[in-house]
């Protein structure tokens, strides 16, 4: 059967058949007809089974009739049958239609009970280039389906300078509900809290935990004595652990001391507990390092709050801070001994007495070696500590593991710190250059670098070093090659010498290319 004798079967099947056979007959239309036919599927649209009415539709979109689209679509799109609404909204975008009814069109869709259909109105508005109905379209940024959501944002984004659209994220971001109101609140910058910000307080009693924490974040932005006080209110009366964490935190980073008492209490749960702790180390005062005192030996505590009680102990940074922490670094429970290390980290940092500087140093180098699940947080924590220097090299010379090795080693670097045996690192670099595991090499290469360049010395055996060298630029991975690279460069001349300090590292390999 020619295409033209199919053709005539299926216009005469669409005017006889019954409702399967007319709904097959117009999806054969779509597919063989021409444009001329689209006239014999505009009755079509209106048959009595969505069946035919959806077939009606998808083959409308197939042969690019736009004008009889135009006709039919829009009805289409506002049918009784999601299949129906869901063919038309596609044929559509796919003729690329235009004009108020179908962008009315469009922005009735957007309420649609169905997603599918929800995320064919966006994308049809986007193609458009319109916001369609701004109310529609705003609510749909709380949309529970990702696909939605995203599209909506990406659509109020694009049209954010349209004073209808920035009128009504406003308007919901002071007085809408649930997920729209959090990303409305979300989308506008900082500056507009204080426009916010009488309707903020009366969200803080909102029935959706994640608009109350939401607001929190923007009231504690604002950070005046009203707002304040309406944070402290809410964390006394708030029942949702979430929440309550958020209230913490941010009453903690305000340094408001009326945080002090609900933290206290707080520090017993699990969800809310460390960011109680945390409050308390921000505040500072005596009364919080006293409740941080004994929570830090509170065997009872769950161990993801003791550790935040311990790098809370860490932050504090009061007089018996160190000695607190070191028992921990023992602990079983390893969040804890993680905790321990982020507390002697922030130590570190703000300067330790000189009394502590070398018990820390041994402790922590102890930690490197014994707990492979802290060894690049514990690595971070030894930046800049010389003391540690001669632990380290003990260690780069007898441990078994190449992560242990590579942080050590790095650790070496002068951009660290350096000491009166500094100078004799160079043969424990060079070795390293030669080690079966990537990560060290990478280490061993980039402190070799920064001892050339620190130094300014010429190693005894330059040749077999630039060979080596050179044979790492040439064939070892990204990291590793830049890194001898870059100690070429310094071998020629080429390469000022470094200055400050190293970069806290993740631990993290490199990729291989």
């Amino acid at each position: 059967m020619g295409a033209d004798q199919q053709i005539a079967f299926f216009l005469r099947e669409l005017k006889d058949g019954d409702t399967w056979r007319r709904a097959a007959a117009a999806k054969g239309l779509g597919r063989v007809g021409r444009g001329e036919h689209a006239g014999a599927l505009a009755p079509a649209a209106d048959d009595r089974a969505p069946e035919v009415r959806e077939a009606a539709a998808l083959a409308l979109g197939r042969l690019g009739a736009v004008e009889a689209g135009r006709g039919v679509l829009p009805g289409l799109m506002r049918d009784e049958d999601p299949w129906v609404r869901r063919r038309a909204s596609r044929a559509a975008i796919r003729l690329g239609l235009d004009g108020p009814a179908i962008v009315d069109a469009f922005s009735g869709l957007l309420r649609d009970p169905d997603h599918h259909l929800r995320i064919n109105a966006l994308d049809g508005l986007e193609a458009l280039g319109v916001p369609g109905d701004v109310q529609a379209l705003v609510q749909a940024l709380g949309d529970s389906e990702g696909a939605v959501w995203g599209r909506a944002r990406a659509l109020v984004y694009r049209f954010r300078d349209d004073p209808a659209v920035h009128a009504e994220v406003v308007r919901t971001a002071e007085q809408g509900t649930g997920a729209a109101r959090v990303e409305a609140l979300g989308m506008l910058p900082g500056e507009w809290t204080e426009r916010l910000l009488p309707s903020l307080p009366a969200g803080l009693g909102d029935e959706s935990a994640d608009v109350r924490i939401a607001v929190t974040r923007r009231l504690v932005d604002a950070a005046d004595d009203r707002t304040r006080d309406a944070l402290v209110a809410a964390l006394e009366t708030e029942r949702d652990p979430n929440v309550a964490a958020s209230l913490l935190r941010g009453l903690g980073r305000l340094g408001d001391e009326r945080v002090i008492e609900p933290a206290a209490r707080r520090l017993t749960d699990a969800v809310a507990g460390p960011s109680a702790a945390h409050a308390l180390g921000a505040v500072g005062t005596w009364t919080a390092a006293m409740v941080l005192r004994t929570a830090v030996i509170d065997p009872e505590l769950p161990g993801r709050t003791r550790a935040a009680v311990a790098e809370a102990v860490g932050q504090a940074g009061r007089w018996d801070a160190v000695w607190l922490l070191l028992p921990l670094l023992d602990a079983a429970d390893g969040d804890v001994r993680a905790g321990a290390v982020a507390g002697l980290d922030a130590l570190v940092d703000n300067g330790l007495r000189p009394w502590e500087r070398r018990p820390v140093a041994r402790a922590l180098v102890a930690q490197l070696v014994a707990d492979p699940k802290t060894v690049w947080r514990t690595h971070n924590a030894l930046v800049g500590l010389a003391e540690a220097l001669p632990y380290l090299r003990r260690t780069v010379d007898r441990t078994p593991s190449a992560d242990v090795r590579a942080a050590a080693l790095s650790l070496l670097d002068p951009d660290s710190a350096t000491d009166q045996d500094t100078g004799r690192d160079l043969p424990r670099l060079v070795r390293a250059l030669d080690d079966p595991d990537e990560t060290v090499r990478r280490c061993a290469t980039e402190s070799l670098a920064h001892w050339l360049a620190a130094t300014g010395r010429r190693p005894q055996d330059e040749d077999r070093l630039r060979a080596r060298l050179t044979a790492l630029a040439w064939d070892d991975t990204g990291t590793v090659a830049r890194a001898a690279e870059q100690a070429l460069r310094v071998l020629d001349g080429r390469e000022p010498a470094s200055e400050g300090s190293r970069p806290d590292w993740d631990g993290s390999r490199p990729e291989p290319l």
